[in-house]
């Protein structure tokens, strides 16, 4: 079965070496994805905003895999102050309401004080309801 990797263009990519997505078959896997914005490798500072923007970046490498946010079947939602979650939930909503994958929050540290959410999905190609996610 063949493999491909997606990346984002994200330095911290070449400079850790991992991908942002893999695929195989029609399963793919994104990796853990913080609120930067990469095109311009700046970060804002709420929560909410943070988590618009991990959602885009999602989206962007799922698009590349010939997927969508439709199509996530698991989700885990990284936060340092586990507290503070609830501020996520409207994006997590408008993303996910419909497509309701199985999920799980940790609270754990994340590498850069900046980061308040980090969000890794695994996603079934073609297994999502048309429109849903969007």
């Amino acid at each position: 079965m063949n493999r491909q990797l997606i990346s984002s263009g994200s330095t911290f990519e070449q400079e850790i070496g991992y991908s942002r997505a893999v695929v195989v078959g029609d399963w793919v896997f994104v990796s853990g994805t913080t609120g930067f914005d990469y095109a311009e490798m700046s970060i804002a500072d709420g929560l909410a905003e943070q988590t618009e923007q991990c959602l885009k970046n999602i989206a962007s490498a799922l698009q590349q895999a010939g997927s969508s946010l439709a199509d996530v079947v698991r989700v885990t939602y990284v936060l340092p102050d586990g507290a503070a979650f609830p501020e996520c939930w409207p994006a997590l909503r408008k993303h996910f309401g419909e497509v309701r994958p199985a999920a799980m929050m940790i609270s754990a540290g994340l590498a850069d004080p900046r980061m308040k959410i980090e969000i890794e999905v695994t996603a079934l190609k073609g297994s999502g309801q048309s429109g849903a996610g969007a």
